[in-house]
């Protein structure tokens, strides 16, 4: 399967990111025509440059409105990279933009999924529930194009597993829409919680929450490379700072085998608890926060509890770093007051891959399972299969057909 390992020898930013998947093969053209389908995609353009950092080639990506975007300027902000930062969101209105944008289902979730993990971490900085956390410098249009920029890359390089390796966060203190922070800032050392982290070179602000974000929610740590990963090419994405640390994130795209990909014994475990005197409307909404979170599946089974009374078991299956947080919901968001911890004593996975069905219709994203080097199942996406049956006035059922006939004869 195709994969990355990020080495964070010098923290890791958004700019960052897109910097070194520009570098590992992305199109600068794809992904600005990608980030045009944001409802205001077009107020603001990507410059991409070449640098040097302490000799090691790298890009280096801004964000900057229309009308700045042909300056030359040599003014790099602290922040990701300086653009925008006084603009106020809340994780509800993050959704909308996202939702109402036309990019793909695959990318939508992907990017969701990283808002989501930072909204959590950044409403237990504050006191708040995620969905009413007014995000800041997070908030601006800048941050939001390198989650979603993110998403669009892992898609277009057919990504399907990401290794990180320790973290190096920096030190000192950072200027914020909150005041003056120390390094870690509050929101990163939230989401770095479980991942192992240090800090050396420059008192700077080398890892930022757009960084953290994307590892809590993407990511799986490996200390160094894996035994099983074939590197096919190493790319250097270069952050703000000239520092005695070569200030880039360097990645590596390869090959990763899928006898490795079952998740150790002791990484997955299944919460679960009974509920009988909640609004069902509430469980939706459940779903979703868990989602958000990080948590691999949710799922309630109807039962019968003493006296007979009618209730639903509710199960939730996560990675050992993300259960305080799915349990911290349940807990705050239904009517449980306790829960079972399982441990799940192994976890077979097919590998997937994402892949584009061309269609008469138009592009269709396709889910490709594959067990043992054979293809298993191919699952269009449900979203972009409306979408075209609505637009072109045909059956759905006539738009999966066509959709798994595009990703090949043996998806069929």
């Amino acid at each position: 399967m195709k994969a990355i390992y990020l080495d964070c020898f010098s923290g890791i930013s958004g700019n960052m990111l897109l910097g070194a998947f520009l570098q590992a093969g992305v199109s600068l053209a794809f992904l600005a025509s990608e980030l045009r389908k944001l409802p205001w995609g077009r107020e603001f353009e990507i410059v991409a440059e070449p640098v040097k950092k302490q000799g090691i080639a790298a890009s280096y990506v801004r964000v900057l409105p229309v009308e700045e975007a042909h300056e030359h300027h040599d003014h790099h902000d602290d922040h990701e990279h300086g653009a925008h930062h006084h603009v106020h969101r809340t994780m509800a209105d993050i959704r909308r933009m996202i939702d109402a944008s036309s990019l793909s289902s695959a990318v939508k979730a992907r990017s969701l999924s990283i808002f989501g993990v930072l909204a959590e971490a950044e409403g237990r900085v504050h006191g708040k529930p995620a969905e009413e956390v007014a995000f800041h410098e997070v908030g601006a249009v800048d941050s939001i194009v390198d989650i979603v920029g993110t998403a669009i890359c892992l898609d277009y390089l057919g990504v399907e597993k990401v290794f990180a390796s320790r973290v190096n966060t920096g030190s000192g203190f950072v200027h914020c829409a909150h005041g003056v922070m120390p390094v870690p800032a509050p929101a990163v050392a939230e989401l770095l919680r479980a991942w192992p982290s240090y800090h050396a070179g420059a008192e700077k602000e080398l890892t930022t929450p757009t960084g953290a974000a994307v590892l809590r929610s993407q990511a799986d740590f490996a200390a160094s490379l894996p035994d099983s990963f074939t590197a096919d090419c190493i790319a250097y994405g270069a952050g703000t700072w000239d520092t005695e640390l070569p200030n880039v994130l360097r990645l590596y795209l390869g090959d990763y085998a899928e006898r490795e990909a079952a998740r150790p014994a002791s990484d997955i475990l299944l919460l679960q608890t009974n509920i009988d005197d909640m609004e069902p409307q509430i469980f939706g909404y459940l779903y979703e926060r868990l989602f958000s979170a990080g948590a691999l599946d949710v799922w309630t089974t109807p039962i019968v509890m003493k006296k007979t009374r009618p209730a639903h078991e509710l199960s939730v299956l996560c990675r050992a770093q993300e259960k305080e947080v799915c349990a911290d919901i349940i807990l705050r968001e239904t009517t449980s007051i306790g829960l079972r911890v399982f441990r799940a004593e192994e976890r077979l996975e097919a590998a997937r891959r994402l892949v584009k069905a061309h269609t008469p219709y138009g592009d269709v994203t396709c889910k490709l399972s594959s067990w043992r080097g054979q293809v298993i199942s191919c699952k269009p996406e449900y979203e972009d299969c409306c979408r075209l049956a609505r637009e072109h006035h045909v059956p759905l059922k006539r738009v999966e057909e066509l959709a798994r006939r595009g990703c090949g004869n043996d998806c069929i």
